[in-house]
């Protein structure tokens, strides 16, 4: 009984090795491209109270070889390094394969964030630029949620002197 014993423990050690290495290996399938996310367009909406809605919508692309499927969104848009609006729907859709897809996402802007935002104003136009950071995600699908970033700075428009 204890030679049996000897004899069955390598074999079982080999098999979970073996299962490892395939598990592993088809995790590896799964790895994928980022995605990439950009502002397409900001239109207005009705806001309530003190606060500014808008109507986010995120130009999506996707250059993997597999459509990304999605239930649900939300996104926060940063400038000047501080949170200026947020949003989240529950649209469902699906990105293409080697695809791009514009998603609209209702966002909202408190006035806090508003006033903070004009108070900084002045030194982002001294500077000509105001830094933004835009993250989110794309929720569900087989392979789970789907993570974006974007970041990068918008051009002020200059402005002409007055007089002369």
């Amino acid at each position: 009984m204890p030679r049996a014993l000897f004899l069955t423990a390598p074999l079982r050690a080999v098999l979970l090795l073996f299962a490892a290495a395939f598990v592993l290996g088809g995790c590896a399938g799964f790895t994928r491209e980022p995605v990439s996310v950009s502002v397409a367009g900001l239109d207005p909406l009705i806001g309530q109270g003190l606060e500014m809605r808008f109507s986010l919508k995120l130009r999506v692309q996707n250059p993997n070889d597999a459509p990304i499927e999605y239930d649900g969104i939300s996104v926060a848009l940063d400038l000047n390094g501080t949170p200026f609006a947020s949003g989240v729907s529950d649209r469902s859709g699906v990105v293409p394969r080697f695809g791009e897809a514009v998603i609209d996402v209702p966002v909202s802007v408190s006035a806090f964030a508003a006033a903070r935002q004009a108070w900084n104003l002045p030194g982002a136009a001294a500077s000509g630029e105001l830094p933004y950071a835009l993250r989110g995600r794309l929720a569900g699908g087989v392979l789970g949620s789907v993570h974006f970033r974007d970041a990068g700075t918008l051009r002020m428009p200059t402005t002409p002197g007055w007089g002369g």
